[in-house]
């Protein structure tokens, strides 16, 4: 494996888990508190700005660092003839569902939070964000699966 591929893949993995990660953090600990109305507005719209940022960013990277890995590893008769090539095409779909989800859910809070309201924007958010948790997760277990794959613990 090149420096270049290696680096691919760390890039890769550690935007992966930044996205994901911050994700799950959002819906799991924050949009409660601001249900609850523990948070103020400026508060919540500086998450979802930061959120979107993140989410941004990531898809950005994880697009050309993605798109760098399947390139050295699939033609697309591989891509779309083998089950490690389904896996990528399915986390590409995923990744789609997840830069949507999180789009919609921080367009949601940052228009509430300009109306300097808390409870109402998460409580709109809130089901985008529980859609775009479980695609996070279900795109690090793909992730998973992929690379298990690839070390041939199993054959797909």
């Amino acid at each position: 494996m090149s420096v270049v591929d290696a680096g691919a893949y760390a890039i890769h993995l550690l935007f992966a888990g930044l996205w994901t990660g911050s994700v799950l953090f959002v819906w799991y600990g924050v949009l409660p508190l601001a249900r609850d109305g523990s948070l103020n507005a400026a508060p919540l719209g500086a998450v979802a700005g930061k959120l979107r940022t993140v989410s941004r960013g990531s898809a950005l990277v994880l697009l050309l660092s993605g798109g760098h890995m399947a390139a050295q590893r699939y033609t697309v008769d591989t891509l779309f003839g083998s089950g490690g090539g389904h896996l990528v095409v399915t986390m590409v779909v995923l990744w789609f569902l997840l830069a949507g989800l999180v789009e919609v859910g921080t367009g949601k809070l940052t228009d509430g939070t300009e109306r300097d309201k808390v409870r109402e924007p998460a409580r709109e958010a809130g089901r985008f964000f529980q859609g775009a948790s479980l695609v996070a997760v279900l795109l690090l277990v793909n992730a998973g699966v992929l690379v298990a794959s690839g070390l041939g613990l199993f054959a797909l």
